[in-house]
C-alpha cells in the first residue's frame, strides 16, 4: 500500500467534530418535545405545555398574501437585505408603536430570529469579548455568543424583583471587554417586562461604557398588563432582534429581522450574500400583510393568551408551584417547583421528566435557561384552555402522590 493511500485512508477515517460545534449545549426543551413524541408514537396524549409555539393557525390574510405571491411568481431572490416594501412596513409599525425613527437601511429581513442572531453576533463580537445577559434567560443566547468566540456573562434576577435587571448589577459585571448588555422583554422564559426606567438605565450606562445594546423583541405585541418599550426609545446605538414567528403564529414561515446602527449594516449584509442570500421571498410577502392587515387577528389571539394566562396563574399557584410576580408578557410563566424536585426529582431536568412520563404532561426544566432557574419550571400556555385545564387536572393528581 503506498504511503498516499494510508493517509487518504486516515483523513477518510477522522470522525473528529470541531470544538466551537462540539461544545454547543443542547436545548432541553426540545429534548423534552422528542420525548413526548415517542410517547405520542406509542399511542399515549401528551398535553404540551413545553414549546414556545403559537397553537393558532396563521391569519388567513397572511395566507392569502403567500397565495397570491406565489401566483404572481414572486418566487426569485430577493434583495440581500429584504424586499423593500417589507422593510418600509417595518419602519412604519416601529414609528407607530414607539415613535422610533428608522430607515429602512437599517434593516435587514432574515430567515427568522435565530439567523439575525448570528449574524449580528457574528458582526460585533471578537474572541475574548463578553456580553452581559440575565440569568435566566433564553437557552440559546449563550451559544450563539461561544460559536462566535466571545462569552457570555450571565447576572443572576430573581424571582422577588420580578426577574428584573438590576443596572447597578450589570454595572458591577462589566469589565473592559464587555462588548455589548443583551436584553429582552417581555422575557423568555419569565414572562415579565423590563421597566422604561430601567431599561433606559441600562442603555445610559452601556453607552457610558463603550458597550452596544442587542434587544430581543420578539414577543413586543404580546403583552396583557402595562406596555413593552424598545430600545430604540432610548438609544439610536442599539440592535433590535423581532420577528413574525410569535405575535403573527409565523413560526414556520421563518422570517425575522434586525434592525442596527447604518455603519454595521454593509458587513452583515455581506454575510448574507455569503451565507444566506436572502431571506423566503413567499414569506417576505406574507410579512407585509401580517404588518398592514392582521391587527385584527392579532387583537384576537391576544384576547385568548390573556384569558389562559389569568386561568393558569392561579392554579400553578394552587399546587403549591411559586410565582411571585404575575408575568405579563409573551406566553410563559416560571414557576418556582424547588419543593417538587425535592419529593419527585432533584433536579428540574429530572422532575420535568417524570412529569412527562408519569402525567404526559410536557413542561421545560428551569436548568434549560440557566442556574438561576434551577428548580423552576417554565409553563407555555400557547396550548387551547381545555388542554391546560386537563394538564392542572393531571398534575394535581401528581403532587398528591407525596
Amino acid at each position: 500500500m503506498s504511503e498516499n493511500a494510508c493517509v487518504s485512508n486516515d483523513r477518510a477515517s477522522d470522525t473528529r467534530v470541531c470544538k466551537r460545534a462540539s461544545e454547543i449545549t443542547p436545548f432541553l426543551v426540545m429534548d423534552i418535545l422528542e420525548a413526548a413524541h415517542k410517547l405520542e408514537a406509542a399511542g399515549h396524549e401528551v398535553i404540551h405545555l413545553e414549546i414556545g409555539e403559537p397553537d393558532f393557525d396563521t391569519p388567513e390574510c397572511i395566507k392569502e398574501a403567500a397565495k397570491k405571491a406565489l401566483a404572481d411568481g414572486e418566487t426569485h431572490y430577493t434583495h440581500s437585505l429584504g424586499l423593500l416594501p417589507l422593510r418600509e412596513a417595518i419602519c412604519e409599525d416601529l414609528f407607530e408603536r414607539y415613535g422610533a425613527k428608522v430607515d429602512p437601511g437599517q434593516v435587514i429581513v432574515t430567515q427568522g430570529t435565530s439567523p439575525a442572531m448570528l449574524l449580528l453576533f457574528s458582526t460585533i463580537l471578537e474572541a475574548g469579548d463578553e456580553v452581559i445577559l440575565s440569568d435566566p434567560s433564553y437557552a440559546c443566547y449563550d451559544n450563539f455568543i461561544r460559536f462566535a468566540g466571545a462569552k457570555p456573562v450571565r447576572v443572576p434576577v430573581t424571582e422577588d424583583d420580578s426577574f428584573q435587571y438590576r443596572p447597578e448589577a450589570i454595572a458591577a459585571a462589566m469589565t473592559d471587554k464587555t462588548r455589548a448588555v443583551l436584553l429582552n422583554s417581555p422575557a423568555n422564559p419569565t414572562g415579565t417586562l423590563l421597566s422604561a426606567e430601567r431599561m433606559d438605565a441600562v442603555c445610559r450606562l452601556a453607552d457610558s461604557r463603550g458597550a452596544c445594546i442587542v434587544s430581543d423583541e420578539i414577543y413586543h405585541g404580546l403583552v396583557y398588563e402595562g406596555k413593552e418599550h424598545s430600545v430604540l426609545e432610548f438609544s439610536d446605538r442599539a440592535f433590535v432582534l423581532n420577528g413574525f414567528s410569535k405575535l403573527y403564529a409565523m413560526t414556520g414561515w421563518r422570517l425575522g429581522y434586525l434592525v442596527a446602527p447604518k455603519e454595521f449594516i454593509r458587513p452583515m449584509q455581506k454575510l448574507c450574500q455569503n451565507f444566506f442570500i436572502s431571506a423566503n421571498s413567499v414569506a417576505q410577502h406574507a410579512g407585509i400583510a401580517a404588518l398592514k392587515e392582521s391587527a385584527a387577528d392579532v387583537a384576537r389571539m391576544k384576547a385568548i393568551y390573556d384569558e389562559r394566562r389569568r386561568f393558569l396563574l392561579p392554579k400553578l399557584k394552587a399546587l403549591g408551584l411559586g410565582v411571585a410576580h404575575d408575568p405579563t408578557g409573551a406566553f410563559y410563566v416560571l414557576a418556582n417547583a424547588r419543593k417538587w424536585a425535592e419529593k419527585f426529582g432533584g433536579s428540574s431536568l429530572k422532575l420535568a421528566y417524570d412529569i412527562l412520563e408519569k402525567c404526559h404532561v410536557g413542561v421545560t426544566p428551569g436548568i434549560d435557561f440557566g442556574q438561576g432557574a434551577e428548580g423552576f419550571l417554565r409553563f407555555s400556555y400557547a396550548n387551547s384552555l381545555k388542554n391546560i385545564a386537563e394538564a392542572m387536572r393531571r398534575l394535581e393528581k401528581y403532587a398528591a402522590q407525596a
